[in-house]
């Protein structure tokens, strides 16, 4: 088959691209999208407009119309499992005994305040708008701050992996300007800052193998309650298959399963409120006191110290929240927000309010123990039961999914090893899937459950994480009010205040649990912490090593007028021959000379009559179309050329076939007229020049006699005289390199085509 064919012979089949349709009601993605900017498959140079828009393209959608009311469903099932099954036991872990009226009406008070204050005002009207481009949590606050301060250490083998949009020092107030000086300035603040953004994903993901523990395993020892013989053992069984089951039901993706959690999610909060407007008509409507903040501060200053122990406790009530936060990603601002505010949010004040009335004036004095199911309205207890059941189960699943999208922002920002990530959905961008960590998370949360064996154990080491990660997000957004939003000074300072004030008066309670159980989260945080901060360290460390080997072609081959090749004088001036064939170099940069061909030319002194260097660059969207895909250009070195390829998530773009694909798209842009270039991606064909003859008849050769692919295979080892700390830091390092996932294991090349070029690198 001739390679001149055409365009109907473009692209064989299996590599046709994936086209995904946008609904209507989905508006397009904030700043640069794809259609506005068609980089040329016929051109020349790279429009480097073109490589900003693909390096800093925007991920953050907006939904309007009933996609955003369906989005807005779909959270419900998955970001308020946690902080939605809380009514079951926030009065069981405050009180020991039974609570007079005025104990009763100060803890509904601080329930009441602190839904209002620490997630209604703090977390659904500001901390969510602190996302950076669509991402929440801790580590999205780290990252957003440094697109505006000058406190990371970027990747030179990239061009622009970061987006600074760093406002002018004019534009900023005297105490902003100070505190960006500050924190660009002194190494010790962006090291403070880096810990709290990667110590804050550390202890989400800590609890995400806490939680599915705790929620399972409680939630099937509430069958006690209708069946007390139910032996120990039975109940481990019972909830490590359950969680085996829960989290096989991952693959599925977030749409799917959100789906299928909302109803139950739902049916629960509605239970829920309609148990406490029966028990809030039925017994005591003057609890509504409650709402009166000076019952919550006359609880404290009445009960002291054990009003401050009792903290611990009454946190409980907004557990959860952290992954609310975290799960920012695979929904938006605007659908968290509708459903808090419409739904979740006063579901939840009514069924503590409910329960302080029913208890207020339970005879038996019993009722605070377990206040869910003692307050039920009467001819409802099994139904509550399974209902409850259910909710709990459903309960873990914002952590599974938090910790999903926190793993795929570390892994973005290199401070994990790159693992498989797949995209669950096309129309929600942000949803994604990790196997590995799904896998092992499953193995941690059986393993704890077989250990722990009930809450009561498990629930001493809850609530520590939480309350540690809404402190950190507190100063964090307290920083991105000054240097991102500009607020004033003054403003900030009252808001981080009032939020500090809540988090602390909780941290402090919260850190009396450490001893009893809360050791095990923050011992986890601590190791996976270490591992981030490890990882990034030797990232930075290999970044500085291959900056050295980044070349222009000048700086490594000379060309003559006969374009006859030679190594220059640095590289000892050897001449380079040219073999038949056409050699496809794989290039993880986009620009200079890739690594690969340096070594393979320095070596050989040799290279392919057709040279590429191939690069695949990744955006965050479903699939680019096929006139936006390609671009292709020369290099200053003859018969060699530099091909990219911009691909989505759902394309596959390495196949068997791949060497026909590039060799048609390089007939194309060798042949036609890159003006005229029509609405549909075709062009006219232009008159071949001999010039033009001559060098599709090279490449017709080249193509006939073979194709092959060349990848680079980096060794590197440390140098000597690194001192002792730095080396034993980069051998740890080295070994997870070593075993970790590469991004080539997603290719598929014939392996017969396939030549590694293997070199060491000092480090």
């Amino acid at each position: 088959m001739s390679i001149t064919k055409g365009p109907a012979n473009q692209l064989d089949d299996e590599i046709r691209s994936v086209v995904a349709e946008t609904p209507a009601n989905v508006a397009p993605c904030d700043g640069p999208v794809l259609g506005e900017k068609k980089p040329s498959s016929f051109g020349g140079d790279e429009d480097p407009d073109v490589v900003y828009d693909d390096l800093n393209l925007k991920k953050k959608q907006t939904y309007s119309g009933w996609t955003l009311i369906w989005l807005a469903y779909q959270s419900t099932g998955v970001i308020y499992g946690d902080i939605g099954t809380s009514p079951l036991y926030v009065y069981s872990s405050t009180f020991t005994s039974q609570p007079s009226y005025d104990d009763l009406l100060g803890a509904l008070s601080i329930i009441i305040w602190s839904l209002t204050i620490m997630v209604t005002i703090k977390y659904i009207c500001i901390v969510l708008s602190a996302d950076d481009d669509g991402e929440g949590g801790t580590f999205a606050l780290y990252s957003l701050l440094a697109r505006y301060a000058h406190i990371i250490q970027r990747d030179p083998n990239a061009t622009g992996t970061v987006k600074m949009e760093r406002h002018l020092t004019g534009d900023l107030a005297p105490p902003a300007k100070t505190l960006r000086s500050f924190i660009e300035e002194f190494s010790l603040a962006r090291v403070m800052l880096k810990i709290a953004g990667v110590l804050g994903v550390s202890m989400v993901m800590a609890d995400g193998v806490l939680t599915p523990a705790q929620s399972v395993l409680g939630a099937i020892q509430g069958i006690r309650v209708a069946q007390p013989d139910l032996s120990t053992a039975t109940i481990i069984g019972v909830s490590c298959t359950i969680l085996v089951l829960l989290f096989a039901f991952q693959p599925f993706g977030t749409a799917k399963i959100a789906t299928g959690f909302a109803p139950v999610v739902m049916i629960w909060l509605l239970f829920n409120l309609c148990a406490g407007i029966y028990n809030l008509t039925r017994y005591d409507y003057t609890v509504l006191k409650a709402f009166s903040p000076y019952f919550a501060g006359s609880y404290l200053a009445r009960k002291g110290e054990a009003g401050w122990r009792s903290l611990g406790g009454l946190l409980l009530a907004f557990t959860g929240v952290e992954a609310l936060f975290a799960d920012l990603g695979a929904f938006s601002k605007r659908a968290i927000q509708i459903s808090w505010f419409c739904f979740v949010y006063p579901c939840l004040l009514l069924a503590y309010i409910g329960q302080a009335a029913y208890i207020a004036h339970d005879a038996t004095g019993q009722a605070y123990t377990n206040p869910f199911f003692n307050t039920v309205p009467p001819g409802s207890f099994y139904f509550s039961l399974v209902i409850a059941i259910l909710a709990a189960i459903v309960a873990s699943q914002a952590m599974i999914t938090s910790s999903f999208q926190l793993l795929s922002q570390i892994m973005a920002m290199s401070y994990f090893p790159h693992v498989k990530v797949v995209h669950t959905s096309k129309i929600f961008h942000g949803q994604v899937y990790m196997p590995l960590a799904n896998w092992l998370l499953m193995i941690g949360t059986v393993v704890v459950t077989a250990v722990y064996n009930n809450t009561t154990s498990l629930g001493n080491a809850y609530g520590v994480c939480v309350i540690t990660v809404t402190f950190l997000t507190t100063c964090m957004v307290s920083l991105v009010a000054m240097l991102v939003w500009r607020i004033n000074f003054m403003i900030v300072i009252f808001f981080f205040l009032v939020f500090a004030a809540f988090d602390g008066a909780y941290l402090s309670s919260a850190l009396t649990k450490v001893p009893k159980g809360a050791w095990l989260t923050l011992a986890i945080a601590v190791v996976l912490s270490c591992i981030f901060i490890l990882w990034r360290f030797g990232k930075e460390s290999q970044w500085s090593a291959e900056a050295e080997d980044r070349l222009q072609p000048s700086e490594c081959i000379l060309t003559d007028s006969t374009e006859s090749l030679k190594l220059t004088s640095v590289y000892g001036g050897a001449g380079i021959s040219r073999v038949n064939g056409v050699g496809i170099f794989f290039d993880k940069i986009g620009d200079k000379i890739p690594v690969v061909f340096t070594q393979f030319v320095r070596k050989f002194s040799a290279c392919p009559k057709i040279t590429i260097f191939f690069h695949m660059r990744p955006l965050p969207i479903p699939s680019v179309p096929e006139t936006e895909r390609y671009i292709i250009t020369r290099t200053t070195i003859p018969s060699c050329y530099r091909f990219i390829i911009r691909h989505g998530y759902t394309e596959h773009i390495v196949t068997p076939n791949l060497g026909q694909l590039i060799v048609e798209h390089l007939v194309l842009y060798i042949t036609r007229d890159r003006e005229a270039l029509r609405e549909d991606g075709s062009a006219s064909s232009k008159e071949h020049t001999p010039e033009v003859r001559r060098e599709i008849d090279v490449l017709e050769k080249a193509y006939a006699t073979q194709v092959v692919y060349i990848m680079g295979k980096e060794q590197m080892k440390i140098k000597d005289g690194t001192n002792i700390v730095r080396r034993m830091l980069l051998t740890v390092f080295l070994w997870f390199r070593e075993y970790s996932r590469t991004k080539m294991a997603d290719m598929n090349i014939p392996i017969d085509q396939m030549v590694e070029m293997g070199f060491v690198k000092g480090i």
